[in-house]
């Protein structure tokens, strides 16, 4: 591990109440951090999921970062769920 820290994704995800994607993906858009990740993206899938990541350059895997919080329970059709990845490869094409 380099001296400069490390790169974490922080991964959220979660499936929207039957008719409710479009609602879940713009809850998530509105949520504002309480820093700024140095990439943050949204997307959507099939059966109204809605999946936000963000990656942030920390000292180390253990550093606290914000998160996403929990919708509320009627927007949703289980608990969101989170994972946290460190980067350890990046390959970019033309």
């Amino acid at each position: 591990m380099s001296t400069a820290g490390v790169t974490v994704t922080l991964m959220w995800e979660a499936r929207a109440a039957a008719g409710r994607g479009n609602e879940l993906l713009e809850w998530a858009r509105a949520q504002v951090l309480a820093a700024d990740p140095v990439r943050r993206e949204i997307f959507r899938a099939p059966q109204d999921r809605v999946l936000v990541m963000t990656w942030w350059r920390v000292p180390d895997l253990a550093a606290e970062l914000p998160e996403l919080p929990e919708p509320a329970a009627d927007l949703i059709t289980r608990p969101v769920h989170r994972w946290r990845f460190e980067s350890v490869e990046t390959i970019e094409s033309d």
